[in-house]
């Protein structure tokens, strides 16, 4: 198989309110970031800290049904107190082009900046599941039905650990 190619840095969405929204760079030294793997029947959230520049696996939401995703997160955000949410934004591994759910991560970007006012970036999330499932499989999870449960979870504490890495350069 071959190795990942280099992911590009995180960057701001653009949202309806340009304001509400801090850039990379003006994230405080501390505090909690919620990191998301969105797929359209389950969410993928992970948690890390901007001092220690560590993501840690959450938890898996697994809903299609909005109403049901955002009082989970929203459970989550009311638990964790975030300073700033990253979801991942999936591209075609050639890197030249966004993935046909991009346009839906995007939108669910612009729905937790609307719902809950804190910061959203965008982070490459290329080869994130593949990424997490090659975990798995080292760490001898068998079979696929108990990875499967730990997946999405782990793919979001990579996007969230390729985000802090590349905060934490932006900021040096």
């Amino acid at each position: 198989m071959p190795e990942p190619a280099a992911t590009a840095a995180p960057t701001l969405i653009q949202p309806p309110v340009q304001s509400l929204i801090q850039s990379v760079c003006t994230l405080p030294a501390r505090g909690c970031v919620l990191g998301f793997d969105f797929g359209l029947a389950r969410i993928g959230i992970a948690t890390g800290e901007l001092e220690t520049g560590l993501a840690t696996p959450l938890t898996t939401v697994h809903a299609e049904a909005n109403a049901a995703r955002f009082t989970a997160i929203g459970e989550l955000i009311e638990q964790w107190q975030p300073v700033a949410l990253v979801v991942g934004l999936p591209h075609h591994t050639n890197g030249d082009s966004e993935h046909e759910l991009g346009s839906r991560c995007r939108r669910f970007a612009n729905q937790l900046h609307g719902r809950y006012h804190l910061p959203v970036m965008l982070c490459d999330e290329r080869y994130s599941s593949i990424e997490a499932e090659r975990q798995l499989r080292d760490a001898g999870i068998k079979p696929w039905q108990r990875r499967k449960q730990q997946l999405d979870a782990l793919a979001a504490q990579i996007i969230l650990q390729h985000f802090l890495e590349s905060h934490r350069h932006a900021a040096a």
